[in-house]
């Protein structure tokens, strides 16, 4: 990866709020504040309307987390987006995705071992990646699985992590170094 295009703000560029903001996501991620997040805090009001509303869907969502980890890796490696999905596979973890899914999800959702619930999920993330829309096949086969509100959720989530990655690929956020456990070097 190249340097990045806008750097990570310190506490003058961003604001005594959002550095705290920035702090809190790091402890929450295992991570110091996630350069994703000191680099959009640069557009301090922006920053913080983007926190909610992305907030909203996750962790704030009503979608199972699982399913909601599964959709944001799914598109985050369709993206070939590694900030990303390196941080995203960390906060999987703690929503039941364990390795063996992470290595199915890059083969996608014809690959065996997904329950029909899952697999109707990925398909949308798929088809709302290659095609932005979805087909009526899999609204129909993702409807057996999700009500209409969980629908809309869904493909807002989809969106926003396609949004996303074209924000930290094109502005070459470079990618958060674990936090150092207390008292080590």
């Amino acid at each position: 990866m190249t340097a990045p295009r806008a750097t990570p703000g310190g506490i003058r560029e961003v604001g005594v709020v959002n550095w705290l903001a920035c702090r809190a996501a790091g402890r929450a991620a295992g991570t110091g504040p996630p350069n994703l997040f000191l680099t959009l805090a640069r557009r301090r009001g922006l920053f913080r309307g983007w926190l909610w509303f992305a907030g909203h869907l996750m962790p704030g969502g009503t979608l199972p987390r699982r399913d909601t980890e599964l959709v944001i890796l799914r598109v985050a490696h369709l993206r070939d987006c590694r900030y990303e999905f390196g941080h995203h596979v960390r906060l999987a973890r703690r929503a039941g995705v364990r390795e063996p899914d992470v290595e199915r999800l890059k083969a996608g959702p014809d690959a065996d071992g997904w329950t029909p619930r899952e697999r109707a999920v990925l398909t949308a993330a798929d088809r709302l990646h290659a095609e932005q829309d979805l087909d009526d096949e899999t609204w129909t086969r993702l409807r057996t699985h999700l009500t209409e509100a969980e629908c809309v959720e869904l493909t807002m989530l989809a969106a926003h992590y396609e949004m996303l990655a074209t924000v930290i690929t094109t502005l070459r956020v470079q990618p958060d170094r674990p936090r150092r456990p207390a008292g080590g070097r």
